[in-house]
């Protein structure tokens, strides 16, 4: 069964228990814990030992997986330190961004060979390294993620396939989702209301408010047999007040259910 999950970065400026409290509420079946420097650090990786015991307790608490950890730093000292929390606390997806910029001669080659080295190391502590295609970097669209697929051979390494970039870079994410799923071990998603370069307000990032066919995208992830984690990735909710999160946690967990309960997914 598809597991439906909340990256906790949705309740940034609150607690972790706070969070999974409210993910927990609105029905979903696991957390992603955001661990991203500047913008959330639920789990804080250079002391993650101390943070084990409640996290574990939480998610023994609420009934909630541990789906995933998006760092998104390639920095590789920090990811060491988020692939060691991944094997000690018991979270087997950790999920970054490519780096680099889209259209610079020879980025995409180092950050793809980057990624490798990552993901290899990764194999070593027993969690997968999941990159998803970003707007403006160098991985950005299918294209530059078949080449990425191409190259990276290390079974611990997967595609993190976000429908809302690929959405601003003028693909079809239905489509977009059938040329990689073979490879595909994480999905980010939310909505968007326009072509961005932005992925919108974080009230329009609920599914089913912005311009995705995200029932097509669940269909195409259906047939291709995908059975990874689905986690809801809202950013900028930090100005929104903590019902308007939950409707957005709410809103997305019915629509996710409902289009995979139509599909007999879940």
């Amino acid at each position: 069964m598809i597991k439906l999950g909340v990256n906790s970065v949705l309740y940034v400026g609150h607690d972790l228990a706070t969070a999974f409290q409210h993910i927990a509420w609105a029905g979903y079946d696991g957390i992603e814990l955001s661990a991203i420097k500047g913008m959330c650090e639920h789990l804080e990786l250079d002391k993650w030992q101390s943070q084990k015991p409640a996290i574990q307790g939480l998610a023994a608490e609420h009934k909630l997986a541990l789906l995933s950890m998006e760092v998104a730093s390639l920095d590789e000292d920090r990811l060491t330190k988020a692939f060691e929390a991944g094997q000690g606390i018991g979270v087997p997806v950790i999920n970054v961004g490519p780096g680099g910029k889209a259209g610079v001669e020879g980025d995409l080659e180092r950050q793809i060979d980057v990624i490798a080295k990552l993901a290899e190391k990764a194999a070593k502590y027993g969690v997968t390294l999941c990159c998803k295609a970003h707007v403006g970097q160098s991985i950005f669209d299918t294209p530059t993620t078949k080449a990425a697929m191409k190259k990276i051979v290390s079974p611990a390494f997967g595609v993190d396939m976000d429908p809302s970039h690929i959405w601003r870079a003028k693909e079809d994410p239905a489509k977009a989702l059938k040329a990689v799923i073979s490879r595909a071990k994480h999905i980010h998603i939310r909505d968007c209301k326009g072509m961005g370069p932005g992925p919108g307000e974080p009230c329009d990032q609920a599914c089913g408010r912005g311009d995705i066919n995200l029932h097509a995208y669940f269909k195409a992830m259906v047939a291709g047999q995908y059975a990874g984690p689905v986690c809801l990735e809202v950013i900028g909710a930090g100005k929104y007040e903590m019902p308007r999160r939950d409707i957005i946690a709410a809103e997305s967990y019915g629509y996710m259910n409902a289009c995979l309960k139509a599909l007999k997914a879940r």
